[in-house]
């Protein structure tokens, strides 16, 4: 089995260690064998400390969020066999928590394999929501106005999910072997989730109303009810030859959603920006009570085939090809969806999705290694086309975009005197992102691009071979611009796009692409790529070990408007250093620091740049008290601050600016982590042991979009949203481990 790390295996925390007392003297036995794989029986208790809001991030997946004390149960069964290779085993995890997990898995060496695994998991919502909803994450939600902030229940959002796989493996003499998997999910539950919306001219004409005494904007917290399945399939047939070696078989993905809208019922009055209950403006009301549709069944399948041949000893090629088809086809009434477009009773969604890759390797002589490879995709969209958007009277398609991608890569590495290697790749990729669709419209955005084309380069020197250093620097550097001209949208009731040019002194201003507030998608503008990686390993003795890794990369956006993303920068510097003190102890840290920078500009009038910087330390010690006892220590500490820095753009108004200089603009959010754990297990005789664990975390989130120095947000039902900024928690947990043959 695999899950993420959680807390030590089975939660194996040990029985207060004053019961040690009781038992007398034994031959010194290693503890290390008795924590070795076999059959065992782990018993204990857990404890946490604070109580719901204070464990709301600690207890996020864990499942020690919502009592205080938890039992902590886990077994290993094994059963093995030397002589005809067959290896029986059953294993069960964390079966007091809500994240528990059991399997099994039975071989026979060189034969066959057959394994299994049961889980659960359960994530909170680590917000506290206080609210009036009745129904909350039923498709039917009513929406109740408080008479306060504050003065509704406490709403704790979870999801569960419940998964097992069945798996097996065959080999059929020495060359063939097939592989099935498959896997199915339960998800069942509710998540965050909501509905807003602004009455403007252009998307309800009517819906603001004659009247200025009225609410023309709301938002709504709305969960989403989750009760889905998804089922996978995967079967495979391996062959490996002398000189030929083939993997193909069939992927399968089935998804199936027990909900297909939600529809709210929302009162005709509701809370304005400053508090005050108003009646909503006509129109806005039905907006809000209309259906909003939630996932599709959907399904997948997919053919694969892939390999290597080996035309000689220094030469081998290497290739891919998958072809899948992708459908969506629950009908629109199942899912409770009224009005659907003339002739239409579902989506009908076809895409299918190809994908090849060819690649060759290649040592033509001692020093010298090259490599190729050429890369294609494409994804066909028969979606039949209809009239499922309206945009006050004006009416439009959906789109059925086929984008495809070409893209190749050659290089080679060269060995050099004294354990260096010096290498670089050029590469190219080609997109194509299909015709537009002329009855659609993206009249938001200012212009697009069908072709883009991308060239790059990689430098790197390697030193390798070496008893004490190793190392790698490399250079990156990619141009992407468009192949081909600008097309910009045509306004509604007009649909579909045109082709337009950044130079606006030839050209009417109805064909020119370039304004200064303009909005174009990122993927669309010209960039530049530049990146440096270092890594090296220092190891001066075989007690110490060194291992450094910087980075360095910064991305150049451009267009024709001086709004929209401008750069990015990323920046980042690890250490890693572990140290053997004895043979009983050992000592390792790691340090990490990283910064990205965002500049962009915006066409409400505003500059920013958006900086997040994380630093993090971490340390680890453990060792052999005595023959008996083993102890240790992680200790970690992390600190990221997020900061938005604002200016006006050189356009700005007076009013905008008096704002920004009174507000000082949006504030910083900040998270921090410190997290002690502290561990020991002491065997009491040759079948059992005794695991201790405590561990203290204390975090620090001042996310202002949900909680502004402890003012919680409100919604227009006066619904809150908010967290306890600092919280702490501490776990105790002790396990009593008995192992038997």
């Amino acid at each position: 089995m695999t899950t993420a790390k959680k807390l030590p295996s089975f939660s194996h925390t040990a029985i207060a260690l004053a019961i040690l007392a009781a038992y007398g003297p034994v031959g010194a036995q290693e503890i290390d064998a008795l924590m070795a794989p076999g059959n065992s029986l782990s018993v204990g208790i857990g404890f946490l400390s604070g109580d719901e809001k204070d464990r709301a991030r600690f207890g996020l997946f864990n499942g020690l969020r919502t009592e205080e004390y938890r039992g902590l149960l886990g077994f290993s069964i094994v059963d093995r066999n030397a002589d005809t290779g067959r290896w029986f085993s059953v294993e069960g995890r964390n079966l007091g928590l809500d994240n528990r997990e059991v399997g099994f898995s039975y071989r026979r060496l060189g034969d066959m394999k057959l394994w299994g695994e049961y889980s659960e998991i359960t994530r909170h919502d680590p917000r506290t929501i206080n609210t009036g909803l009745i129904g909350a994450g039923t498709t039917t939600p009513t929406v109740q106005v408080l008479a306060a902030p504050g003065s509704g229940y406490e709403l704790n959002l979870k999801l569960q999910r419940k998964a097992f796989s069945l798996n097996a493996e065959k080999w059929f003499g020495g060359s063939l072997q097939m592989e099935i998997n498959f896997k199915n999910e339960d998800k069942e539950g509710a998540r965050f989730f909501g509905r807003g919306f602004a009455c403007t001219s252009a998307t309800a004409p009517g819906c603001l109303g004659p009247t200025a005494a009225a609410t023309g904007w709301a938002l709504l917290m709305l969960p989403e009810p989750v009760n889905s399945t998804i089922r996978q399939i995967d079967a495979k047939l391996n062959y490996v030859g002398t000189k030929l070696n083939l993997s193909g078989g069939y992927y399968g993905s089935f998804y199936t959603n027990a909900n297909g809208n939600i529809t709210p019922s929302v009162p005709g009055s509701l809370i304005n920006g400053v508090g005050t209950l108003l009646p909503l403006s006509a129109g806005l009301q039905p907006i809000l009570n209309l259906p909003m549709a939630l996932w599709p069944d959907n399904q997948a399948s997919q053919l694969f085939l892939a390999g290597n041949y080996k035309f000689t000893p220094s030469t081998r090629m290497n290739f891919k090809y998958s072809y899948t088809r992708m459908t969506q086809t629950e009908s629109f009434l199942s899912m409770g969806l009224a009005n659907a477009p003339a002739g239409r009773n579902d989506l009908d969604g076809k895409i299918y999705w190809t994908k090849a890759q060819v690649g060759i390797v290649s040592h033509p002589w001692g020093p010298l290694h090259v490599h190729a490879d050429l890369k294609f995709d494409e994804k066909r969209d028969k979606t039949p086309v209809a009239t499922y958007n309206l945009e006050g009277v004006n009416t439009f398609t959906n789109t059925v975009p086929s984008p495809k991608k070409l893209d190749g890569k050659i290089g080679a590495t060269y060995a050099l005197p004294a354990g260096f290697s010096a290498g670089a790749d050029v590469y190219f990729e080609k997109e194509d992102f299909g015709t537009f669709t002329p009855t659609a419209s993206v009249a938001g955005l200012s212009g697009i691009r069908q072709k883009l084309k991308e060239t790059g380069y990689r430098l790197e020197l390697r030193k390798s071979l070496s008893e004490t250093v190793n190392g790698m620097l490399s250079y990156n550097h990619a141009k992407r611009e468009g192949d081909g001209p600008w097309l910009k949208p045509r306004s509604l009731p007009l649909t579909g796009v045109f082709e337009a040019s950044p130079d606006c002194q030839s050209v009417g201003a109805n064909a020119c692409i370039f304004n200064r507030t303009a909005i174009f998608p990122f993927m669309f503008l010209d960039r530049e790529r530049d990146k440096v990686k270092l890594l090296a390993t220092w190891s001066p003795s075989r007690a110490l070990d060194f291992t450094f890794f910087v980075e360095d990369g910064k991305d150049t956006y451009r267009g024709p408007t001086e709004s929209g993303l401008r750069d990015t920068r990323m920046t980042m510097f690890n250490a890693d250093v572990s140290y053997a003190l004895s043979d009983a102890w050992k000592l390792s840290a790691y340090l990490s620091h990283g910064r990205q920078r965002t500049s962009a500009g915006h066409s409400t009038g505003y500059d920013g740049v958006l900086t997040d910087t994380n630093s993090s330390f971490g340390t680890r010690l453990t060792g052999k008290v005595s023959s008996r006892l083993n102890v240790g220590a992680d200790l970690v500490y992390l600190n990221d601050v997020l900061k938005y820095h604002q200016d006006c753009d050189p356009a700005c108004s007076a009013t905008n600016a008096a704002f920004l200089a009174i507000a000082g603009g949006l504030p910083d959010v900040t998270y921090r982590l410190l997290r002690l754990n502290l561990f020991g297990a002491y065997a009491i005789d040759k079948t059992s042991y005794v695991r201790l664990d405590v561990v203290h975390e204390r975090t620090k989130f001042n996310e202002w979009t949900y909680n502004f120095n402890g003012v919680p947000w409100t919604y227009s039902d006066r619904t809150t949203l908010g967290a306890k900024e600092n919280q702490q928690v501490t776990f105790v947990g002790a396990s009593y481990v008995f192992r038997f043959e």
